[in-house]
């Protein structure tokens, strides 16, 4: 990191992932030779990202300051703020985690799937704990999300205060416990120096429907469905499968689970006491037939429209335990992520053709709620901690934006709003606060087990490959005499069909021969290896020309 001005009370901030994007959520708070990571997440990729499971922030800023961690603090449990924790710990030092509630538990269950040479010791937190290091105090404001234990991080200093709110919604009437205001009301009185706050819904207007409405909702669209009630959502959720629970237990209906994501946050959601069930309501699938269909509901993963995800399987019939009966009313209990409409649309008209009734969430039907807060609690969170400096974080560039331009007319000096980019640095002094220079930052793809062996030029090729296609040439030459003995062969694959172009196929081939015939003529002491890239590039120029495509070029030169 580039730092002009060396102070000991310089108080920096930079992120390795969060900004200008939904997910990869990794935020570093660095003081008197401390750094101090909250979250550490993943982001689940795009379909132009072909093959990759998942994206994970870079790391190699960590790497060379490792000596300087003291911990990693977790905000809350959620797979874009959890998730990349395994892969953090196989290459860096990280003396402690610090996490709270069910955060622990889902770290602790990731942590036993990929085991590591030396333990990391998870220390969990209370909303009432405080631990010092050199110069910082730090401690913690409980606060509301879609899931339980969900906290902001307070760092205390000679400069002033920093708080970070994770992600968070302002509920007056939770599910779960009630938030700290009072703490943030207080620090708002004491002063805060800086806000760095969840951006997700600065684009949306009013205030985010409280998570307890919905429940009563499930419940009445419970009531009036007469045969088989089947429900997505998504598996980390905690609050909304209580109120599904609850919905059964009001209906008469037993539940049957399916998606081993949602299998796993029940079991953890009833060990720690937020998932609470009454023996016998939840089923084995093999029992369901034993009811008749009013008295069931299938709880199961897919509500994004993910092609593997149980609710996509039994949509396109290739459940293995789950056939669509006619009546059976699907609801979803999610809004779909933005880029997954398309994947939801399609499970949707599939549901439809199979005779199933589908609710979705509406102005109508409040079959969910986001637990991010939209334009009227970030406004409320601004009256309560009045922050001489505010940097918009978790989100898009045009949701940063958006909430900078809140927190202006709040009250915070435009020139005190800082939207910024992943590893741009923030420093706070006696003299305020300011740019100063960047760390490096970037993506890393996961492909399997592999970490950072995926490169951009890969998943190009990759594109490439799914748009234009494959053309191989396997081409048999003698080096000595300067021939090909035996006439080369071509492999087409989602470029050419070669049956039906078996005159464009001769072309390529008796090119080829020229310019390797050619090549041998003008330099006796020829490579193979100049030959090879030689003709890839004649080759490419040659079928774009002939077909308007590009596919990937591979000429495969074989001697004797």
């Amino acid at each position: 990191m580039k730092d002009t001005k060396k102070s000991k009370s310089a108080f920096s901030f930079y992120a390795l992932g969060g900004l200008g994007e939904v997910g990869k959520n990794i935020y570093c708070f660095e003081y008197n030779d401390q750094i101090f990571i909250v979250d550490c997440g993943i982001l689940f990729p795009d379909e132009h990202l072909l093959g990759i499971d998942y994206v994970i922030p870079d790391f190699s800023y960590l790497i060379e300051n490792q000596e300087k961690i003291v911990g990693l603090f977790i905000t809350h449990g959620h797979e874009d703020h959890i998730g990349g924790i395994p892969f953090l710990l196989r290459q860096v030092k990280i003396p402690k985690i610090y996490a709270c509630g069910i955060a622990v538990d889902l770290i602790e269950a990731k942590l036993e799937e990929t085991p590591l040479s030396t333990p990391v010791p998870i220390v969990e937190f209370k909303a009432h704990f405080k631990y010092q290091f050199k110069g910082v105090e730090v401690s913690f404001i409980r606060l509301n999300h879609s899931i339980p234990d969900s906290f902001a991080i307070v760092f205390k200093t000679d400069l002033g205060v920093i708080i970070h709110t994770g992600d968070f919604k302002i509920d007056l009437t939770p599910v779960g416990p009630a938030a700290e205001y009072d703490k943030l009301a207080k620090f708002g009185s004491e002063g805060v120096l800086a806000v760095l706050a969840d951006s997700t819904n600065a684009l949306v207007e009013g205030f985010t429907i409280s998570e307890s409405k919905v429940g009563g909702s499930l419940k009445e669209l419970f009531k009036r469905i007469e045969h088989r009630a089947i429900v997505a959502t998504f598996a980390s959720n905690i609050y909304r499968i209580q109120q599904i629970i609850e919905a059964c237990l009001a209906t008469n209906r037993h539940l049957a689970v399916f998606g081993r994501s949602m299998e796993k946050t029940i079991e953890v959601g009833q060990q720690i006491g937020y998932i609470k069930c009454p023996k016998g309501t939840i089923v084995e699938a093999s029992e369901i037939s034993n009811y008749p269909p009013e008295q069931i509901c299938l709880l199961c993963t897919g509500s994004q429209g993910e092609p593997l995800a149980a609710l996509s399987r039994i949509a396109n019939g290739t459940h293995r335990q789950i056939k669509l009966i006619p009546g059976d009313t699907i609801i979803f209990s999610s809004s779909p992520i933005p880029g997954n409409q398309e994947g939801v649309n399609k499970t949707i008209n599939l549901l439809f053709k199979n005779g199933a009734n589908v609710i979705t969430h509406s102005p109508l039907t409040d079959t969910h709620t986001s637990g991010h807060a939209s334009q009227g609690e970030l406004k409320f969170l601004q009256a309560l901690l009045k922050p001489k400096y505010f940097i918009p974080v978790h989100g898009e560039y045009k949701m940063q934006k958006a909430h900078a331009e809140l927190a202006i007319e709040c009250g915070v000096k435009r020139e005190n709003t800082f939207v910024v980019n992943n590893g741009d640095v923030i420093t706070f002094d006696e003299k305020g606060a300011r740019l100063n220079g960047t760390v490096p930052s970037g993506e890393v793809y996961i492909d399997g087990n592999g970490i950072g062996d995926i490169s951009s030029s890969i998943i190009k090729e990759r594109k490439i490959l799914s748009e234009e296609g494959l053309f191989s040439l396997i081409v048999t030459i003698d080096m000595k005499k300067k021939i090909i003995p035996i006439e080369p062969q071509v492999v087409s694959r989602g470029f050419i069909y070669m049956k039906d172009s078996e005159a464009l196929t001769k072309y390529f081939v008796d090119y080829s021969k020229g310019y390797i015939m050619s090549e041998f003529k003008k330099n006796k002491n020829v490579s193979v290896s100049s030959l090879k890239q030689g003709l890839i590039e004649k080759l490419s120029s040659l079928i774009y020309e002939k077909t308007d495509r590009s596919p990937i070029v591979i000429p495969i030169f074989m001697e004797v």
